[in-house]
């Protein structure tokens, strides 16, 4: 089949090209960006103009003469705007203002007290407002907003059900457009946080990898041959509902067994009168006292984490594993009964070369990769598929 673009989209292409080939390697003269682009001369001077007029790219001073005059080297202006990536989980609502390579300008973070919408879209206003005021003067300000959200998002930015909230159908991308008028990406968090692995994080030069988030529930990233995976709609990673126990507990989605009921934050709810705290974060100190409950709790955990992660495993075959979200924290206690049941379990050629991990950026995933979506979409950046 033939395939043909205008003269717009070809510029479009090359402009993102030249861009692109800037951030990731500059500084870089411009005939060193035609030499790695395979752009003519002529094309790469055209577009570093506009690039330059948009304030996206700066000169920066003479470099290394090759024999002749030194030339000018361009590099990707970083400053030139900002983007702030938010991360909604059932109990917290935490944020991060960057620049357009997401170096962390601000941070904000608060406790929800309440989970229906109002309240919790309430939040978001504030934590968005707070971000914005942080902002360094710049030409393009806050050029878009990312969020990291607990449930299954659709193509238009429409959360359609996030169990662990109680919330179906909320336009959570329109609501914020309509509020702030400026772009929105909205995708699930562990999308976000295997986003934010993959650019920023463990999983950089990786190209097949799984992001497992961990805390009041349990969601996956998964990255194909260095793209995301999401599935024929879109809802691809709902692992924390893939069912482990035939005849196992009732989940909030309505299945009965999940994942997510053996490994994660919930069973804190089903013990709640026998434990000391309610968090990872809390009950961490009582496992540094070697209190026993806690230590046969996160002993627990790292097993079904395991189980869990081992069946990941034997489906998709990655590269790398990587374990973020709140239980990370708890890594001194999980890791060891979570890596014995791997490797007890998982298919030895599965198994081989595989590294399972904890998460290189803590609890900054899912804000960097949603921060990285709303970057993307600021510099429109095209993909061309034949």
């Amino acid at each position: 089949m033939k395939i043909t673009g205008d003269q717009a989209l070809v510029k479009k292409i090359n402009k993102s090209i030249v861009l692109d080939t800037i951030r990731r390697h500059g500084p870089l003269s411009r005939i060193q960006v035609s030499e790695k682009t395979g752009l003519n001369k002529a094309t790469v001077s055209n577009l570093v103009l506009e690039l330059l007029a948009n304030y996206l790219v700066e000169e920066i001073g003479p470099g290394e003469s090759s024999g002749g005059r030194k030339p000018t080297m361009l590099l990707f202006h970083r400053s030139a705007g900002h983007a702030i990536g938010l991360e909604l989980s059932v109990t917290h609502l935490t944020g991060i203002l960057t620049d357009l390579e997401d170096n962390i300008v601000a941070e904000y973070s608060t406790r929800l007290t309440q989970r229906d919408f109002p309240s919790v879209l309430d939040e978001m206003h504030q934590a968005i407002r707070s971000l914005m005021q942080k902002a360094p003067s710049s030409p393009h300000g806050v050029v878009g907003i990312g969020v990291g959200v607990p449930g299954m998002v659709d193509d238009s930015g429409t959360i359609l059900f996030a169990p662990n909230l109680g919330w179906e159908k909320i336009p959570l991308k329109d609501i914020l457009e309509d509020a702030f008028s400026i772009p929105v990406t909205i995708d699930n968090e562990a999308n976000a946080g295997a986003e934010g692995e993959l650019h920023y994080g463990a999983g950089i030069d990786v190209h097949h990898l799984i992001y497992i988030s961990a805390g009041m529930g349990i969601g996956s990233g998964i990255i194909v041959d260095g793209q995301l995976y999401k599935g024929a709609r879109g809802y691809a990673g709902e692992t924390g509902h893939m069912t482990i126990e035939a005849n196992g507990s009732k989940c909030s989605c309505g299945n009965q067994g999940c994942w997510e009921l053996y490994a994660s934050e919930i069973t804190y709810g089903d013990l709640s009168k026998d434990l000391p705290a309610h968090t990872t974060q809390e009950l961490i100190p009582h496992a540094l006292q070697h209190d026993p409950a806690i230590l046969g709790l996160f002993n627990t955990i790292g097993h079904y984490l395991g189980i869990g992660i081992t069946n990941i495993i034997n489906s998709f075959n990655p590269e790398l594993i990587i374990i973020g979200g709140p239980l990370a924290e708890a890594k001194e206690w999980l890791e060891s009964p979570l890596q014995s049941v791997v490797a007890q379990r998982t298919l030895p050629y599965h198994r081989s070369q595989l590294q399972v991990q904890f998460s290189a950026l803590g609890s900054h995933s899912t804000m960097l990769g949603a921060s990285y979506a709303a970057v993307s979409q600021f510099l429109g950046r095209v993909r061309v598929s034949l």
